[in-house]
């Protein structure tokens, strides 16, 4: 229906939702048992006007059996046409106005059935937008005071002053009853789309933490896995190769995929503290690269949460190994610098530097995503003449 939504207190508001969404299809039977109670306040008002009818003195018998017959035909319309058109929430002003023409008659010739407007109003802010039922309230009570002023003009009076109470009564509850049902089709409308909100929101996030977790899986396969191979590599190809080197790294590298599949911390920290962890990566470059690196250590050293070692350690292998591969440096140096409120790690080379944000591949940009994860910051100053330190600070 367009314009207004039309006024049943018994009617769910939810109607062509519920038939639309399997998962509200208890509204729909509720909407169905609502309907079917008022059906039944619409037939136990018809039969008590037939009665109000039949016990009126003055009219004959003729026009009461019309009158009668009249009421019957609203009654009839409702359960042929009327209840199928509120049920689909649409607009049946012709319908209406049939009803209303037979009301009209009845009233016409019996005053009292007048008494059938207990159920008319309803049922016209059921049946047509709130600004025409306004206009149909106010015709179906003027009947009765319009008749009179033709059939029955003595009373006139008080006809008049019951329609002007019952026509403002009607358009004060309807009017009120139609924006109470406006406010709770807005309410299930804003729940309706809360709800798909929320959906999204926790399909979103479900993306979002693979998608974290796949990059967190391969800035650990970089740092570990692959550096490892790398290094095996290295070593076997080398003119004399060293075997026992590249055994021992293969083992290493066997405990970090272990500890990658049991989601545990790196093998190195399951042993010993960060401090040592990074002393034995430094051994490890020196023995593997030739290059005398040595490890010096400051503040008074405490235990880190998990992830900022992890962190920590995983910079100090990556800034390592591009040492090794690209720096040609002649010496490193790897400083780990405790103070109150942070843990610094810085490593230096001399070799021959490269320009930052040019020169960075995957290692540099993994790295500076881990430290972003614990809240840390990476500095990167490379030079030709004096080399390249990498400075990793976390707040810990």
């Amino acid at each position: 229906m367009s314009g207004d939504v039309p006024v049943d207190p018994a009617r769910s508001v939810t109607v062509a939702s519920a038939r639309s969404d399997p998962a509200r299809s208890d509204l729909s039977r509720s909407d169905l048992s609502r309907n079917f109670w008022w059906d039944v306040y619409l037939v136990v008002i018809a039969a008590a006007v037939a009665v109000v009818i039949f016990a009126a003195e003055g009219p004959g018998l003729g026009a009461r059996l019309v009158a009668t017959g009249a009421i019957a035909g609203i009654v009839v319309l409702h359960f042929a046409a009327g209840r199928r058109a509120i049920a689909r929430d649409e607009a049946r002003p012709g319908l209406l106005v049939a009803m209303l023409v037979l009301f009209a008659v009845a009233v016409t010739l019996v005053p009292n059935a007048n008494w059938m407007l207990f159920s008319v109003n309803p049922l016209i802010f059921q049946m047509v937008p709130l600004r025409t039922a306004v206009f149909a309230v106010v015709a179906v009570n003027a009947v009765l005071p319009v008749s009179d002023l033709i059939l029955r003009p003595d009373a006139f009076g008080p006809d008049l002053v019951i329609a002007l109470i019952a026509g403002a009564a009607g358009i004060f509850l309807g009017t009120w009853i139609v924006r109470v049902v406006q406010q709770s089709q807005e309410r299930h409308r804003l729940i309706g789309e809360l709800e798909s909100s929320r959906a999204e929101v926790a399909r979103l996030s479900r993306e979002a933490g693979v998608t974290a977790e796949r990059a967190r899986l391969a800035g650990e396969i970089h740092d570990t896995l692959a550096q490892g191979f790398t290094s095996i590599i290295t070593l076997l190809q080398a003119p004399e190769p060293d075997l026992a080197l590249a055994v021992r790294t293969a083992r290493e590298n066997l405990a970090e995929a272990r500890s990658l599949v049991a989601a545990l911390s790196p093998a190195e920290l399951t042993s010993g503290s960060l401090p040592s962890a990074v002393r034995r990566q430094v051994a490890r470059f020196s023995e593997e690269s030739g290059v005398p690196a040595a490890l010096r250590v400051t503040g008074e050293q405490r235990l880190l949460p998990t992830a900022i070692e992890v962190v920590l350690l995983r910079a100090a292998q990556e800034a390592l190994t591009n040492v090794r591969r690209h720096a040609r440096a002649r010496e490193a140096a790897v400083l780990l610098a405790y103070t109150p409120m942070s843990v610094r790690l810085v490593v230096r080379d001399d070799g021959g530097g490269f320009v930052p944000g040019e020169a960075d591949g995957y290692g540099l940009a993994g790295m500076r995503a881990r430290v972003q994860q614990v809240r840390g910051d990476v500095t990167v100053r490379s030079d030709p003449e004096t080399g390249t330190t990498v400075e990793v600070e976390v707040l810990a």
